[in-house]
């Protein structure tokens, strides 16, 4: 059985259903019994989870391959949003999984002042305290969700993984996102089709100090949009200026005068004094491309 009650489908059921043609399922399969044999081997085990798609899936696999010596651990900060952490708790309640929430109350000064390595920073501190909630529980070993895609996009933060010994097993079982969506639905989790989702603090440039006033006026300008039935979309914050970025297929939702003005009075509201909107859509990783910049000036 499953978390869920349902009978568990062995693995060559699986190739009946293959959600995304041209990729075998053969392939994902393997790299799925790779996975639980990886997380099996390390006896018990903390997932940093945050509720989305990649965490909550390494939450179900390390439930099905350790039981109950598989734990789920959430940072409670600014930097996630109240609704990321209900999401969080109910996704744990339906996994069957233990979940510890520990609180984290102030920014850091070093990730406030939001250098390009800002989220080394993050990681150093919140992964530091993971690894001694989990040591509390007899827990010698912490699961983060990254995966194969991860190592293609500007992420200080690995370092700060490895330097804490965190153990990747998305990666060692060389799962890429849109493998592990496919599972995800396989197995029925929630998560499965979850919009893509970064820290608040994502939000903010480089080098433009965060506060948490500035964290809660993006989280209430997202979840302003959200209302509006907005899927996947970042709220870019540059100090007074809000700028939008909607996917590309859901721009077009912007072009109507009556949205355009409750978005740009509303999104006043919580403290922006300009609203702007991104041409091009959402991209993910924008935030990033002043550092190629710097690297690379040429570009």
């Amino acid at each position: 059985m499953d978390v869920y009650g349902r009978m568990k489908r062995p693995f060559r059921e699986m190739n009946s259903v293959n959600p995304l043609p041209g990729k075998p399922m053969t392939d994902i399969t393997q790299k799925y019994k790779r996975l639980l044999d990886y997380i099996a081997a390390k006896e018990s085990a903390a997932v940093a989870f945050s509720g989305g798609v990649d965490s909550s899936f390494l939450c179900y696999a390390a439930s099905q391959a350790l039981g109950t010596k598989a734990v789920a651990i959430t940072i409670v900060s600014p930097m996630l949003p109240k609704s990321e952490i209900a999401d969080a708790r109910k996704t744990a309640e339906q996994l069957g999984i233990t979940h510890v929430l520990v609180e984290e109350d102030g920014i850091d000064g070093e990730v406030a002042a939001n250098p390009h390595d800002r989220c080394y920073h993050c990681k150093k501190i919140e992964f530091s305290r993971i690894l001694a909630e989990a040591k509390k529980r007899g827990i010698q070993t912490v699961f983060d969700g990254s995966n194969i895609d991860d190592l293609g996009d500007y992420r200080p933060g690995l370092k700060a993984l490895e330097e804490l010994h965190i153990a990747s097993p998305l990666r060692e079982a060389g799962l890429h996102k849109n493998e592990i969506r496919i599972l995800s639905k396989t197995y029925n989790l929630p998560t499965w089709n979850k919009p893509a989702f970064a820290c608040l603090a994502s939000r903010i440039p480089y080098g433009e100090h965060i506060n948490r006033e500035k964290l809660s006026r993006v989280e209430k300008a997202e979840d302003y949009l959200r209302s509006l039935g907005f899927i996947q979309f970042r709220v870019r914050s540059h100090q007074n200026m809000a700028r939008i970025e909607a996917a590309p297929e859901e721009r077009r939702k912007f072009f109507d005068e009556k949205v355009l003005d409750a978005v740009s009075r509303t999104l006043k509201s919580f403290g922006f004094i300009y609203v702007a909107f991104e041409l091009e859509g959402y991209v993910t990783g924008s935030m990033n491309r002043e550092v190629s910049v710097i690297e690379n000036p040429a570009l």
